[in-house]
């Protein structure tokens, strides 16, 4: 799960202690339907820090409510607003997630360096969503990187 650090960081997650967060303004019919249709409570996450100096792997989530509408996409105030969504029949939707743990910042070249997550979605070049499916290897590989010291 990509987000960009200055709109809602790791650090911000891990500020509100126990407190969970909706993964709102995925804009990407893929994303959603990554979240909609393969994401169920008690699955845990990758929290990506995306388009900032140092990209990479910054932490594990726990998705703790399914998808439901991103109440976002409603607000004219947002900047995800979508005129065309309404109550009705919402466009869009989140998962919310909860802070499972802060690792050390896996970066996006000491990702791309493993051979075991050569195929890893999220890697691939020309990847822009924001949600990305991960298999049960690649999470045991990205787990041991994160829990390593920095090589």
């Amino acid at each position: 799960m990509k987000s960009e650090p200055d709109e809602f960081s790791i650090d911000d997650l891990a500020r509100a202690r126990g407190q969970t967060t909706p993964w709102f303004g995925v804009r990407n019919y893929q994303a959603r339907n990554y979240m909609r249709d393969g994401m169920r409570i008690g699955d845990r996450a990758f929290f990506y820090h995306s388009s900032c100096p140092d990209p990479g792997i910054a932490g594990i989530v726990e998705v703790v409510a399914s998808a439901h509408p991103d109440a976002t996409q409603f607000d004219p105030e947002s900047p995800y607003y979508d005129a065309k969504s309404t109550r009705a029949s919402p466009r869009w939707l989140n998962v919310d997630v909860k802070l499972v743990e802060k690792t050390r910042l896996v970066a996006l070249a000491e990702l791309r360096a493993q051979p075991a997550l050569a195929d890893m979605v999220i890697l691939r070049r020309g990847n822009r969503l924001s949600i990305t499916p991960v298999t049960p290897s690649e999470w045991k590989a990205v787990v041991a990187l994160a829990r390593a010291k920095k090589p």
